[in-house]
């Protein structure tokens, strides 16, 4: 069953981080050969982003920034391919991203006429 994992960061923490670049490539790395990782990539910082909005009269509203003001910023994600939630968790847990306040979201993929 596919996962998507989605990384979360707290906002301009206090501490210094406790994982390195090469911990993120060593996750990354196991999870290839793992045989598991079906895509990801992490995102652009936080100010790129650009909202779209379609009123009910289908007027179109184009912001800066996100939507809403977040505790926490959706920094990547992986889609994960595994047995069941169990594993897509245990996988979540070794994220350098679950550590330092940060957070890892799993949510199976729908898979509409897969």
């Amino acid at each position: 069953m596919k996962y998507m994992l989605l990384i979360y960061t707290a906002p301009g923490g206090d501490t210094e981080p406790q994982c390195t670049f090469e911990d993120w490539q060593q996750y990354d790395k196991e999870m290839k050969d793992a045989g598991i990782w079906v895509s990801g990539d992490a995102l652009a910082d936080l100010t790129t982003t650009t909202t779209v909005r379609v009123s009910q009269s289908g007027e179109k509203t184009v912001t800066d920034g996100p939507f809403a003001e977040a505790r926490e910023i959706l920094g990547g994600y992986d889609v994960i391919d595994v047995p069941d939630l169990d594993a897509a968790l245990a996988w979540a847990a070794r994220c350098p991203g679950a550590r330092d306040g940060g957070s890892v979201e799993v949510r199976p993929l729908a898979g509409f006429g897969d």
